[in-house]
């Protein structure tokens, strides 16, 4: 009798502990599938920068419709490959450069519409001997592939005569030709440039962070450009650009979503894995 009663005591006891296990295992289950969502906030990108990204988006709006009033700038979009507008340029320090300022780069496709914005800091504005240049907004507009692929290709670089592209100053060209450098760049403040000939844009970067936190995932520039996302936030800068290069000869340029060498490494190497296919925000 006693053996039959330890072993129905045993055998109780081996169903309580069986209970335990299995409810600590569900326990473990629960908090294991609660884990995405934890995982997922965690992730989920910095409001600031989020909030820093979409101001810089708003703020080109402005610049757009500052550039529009510019007699003949409607022309030079018309024909545009692309453009790169920094909304706030920072106050250039005493020489060569100075401070800079973060950035947004759409390129026209082949249909005429814009992209969706990619973020870029840039470090500096050389204006040779000038000193002391004023704040403002800066606008690049990039008029041929060469232009845009700088920007698809590396993911620190400059653009000036020293480095095979031209940068000319807006003042001084609509003057005369339009359209007779690589990029002619605009600037919202008078005399910003100091009305000189050539400039140079050093130290462009391409801004990671900024992008993952506007497109909730980690893309690659010529995913944004490329048309493998989309943020809704940027419908009013890219509709503000359509109609201030509206006219006849609008995208009749044949500006490609992916222009010659877009493809390459470069930029992909310093802007993130990519390959996103979708996430609209």
């Amino acid at each position: 009798m006693n053996i039959n009663k330890y072993r129905k005591q045993g055998i109780v006891a081996a169903c309580v502990l069986a209970m335990t296990s299995l409810s600590g295992l569900a326990l473990a289950q629960s908090a294991t599938s609660a884990t995405p969502g934890t995982q997922a906030a965690a992730s989920k990108p910095g409001s600031k920068r989020e909030a820093a990204a979409i101001k810089h988006v708003n703020d080109s709006v402005a610049v757009v419709r500052k550039m529009e009033a510019d007699p003949g700038m409607n022309k030079l979009l018309q024909t545009a490959k692309g453009v790169f507008i920094v909304p706030t340029y920072g106050r250039a320090a005493l020489g060569v450069g100075g401070s800079g300022g973060a950035g947004v780069l759409l390129v026209k496709g082949a249909d005429g519409a814009w992209s969706d914005p990619a973020f870029y800091n840039i470090g500096g504005i050389s204006l040779g001997a000038q000193v002391g240049a004023e704040s403002g907004p800066v606008a690049m507009v990039l008029n041929n592939d060469k232009a845009v692929n700088q920007f698809m290709q590396k993911n620190n670089f400059t653009m000036s005569a020293d480095a095979g592209i031209t940068v000319v100053d807006w003042n001084k060209t609509a003057q005369g030709t339009v359209g007779t450098g690589d990029v002619v760049a605009w600037a919202g403040t008078k005399g910003l440039f100091a009305n000189v000939a050539s400039i140079g844009v050093n130290d462009i970067r391409f801004n990671q962070s900024m992008v993952t936190d506007y497109y909730h995932q980690t893309v690659t520039a010529n995913d944004i450009v490329g048309g493998k996302v989309k943020n809704p936030q940027s419908d009013a800068l890219k509709q503000a650009l359509a109609a201030s290069g509206s006219g006849p000869t609008s995208g009749s340029s044949g500006a490609g979503a992916a222009p010659a060498g877009m493809g390459g490494s470069g930029a992909e190497a310093g802007a993130g894995s990519g390959g996103a296919t979708g996430g609209s925000k």
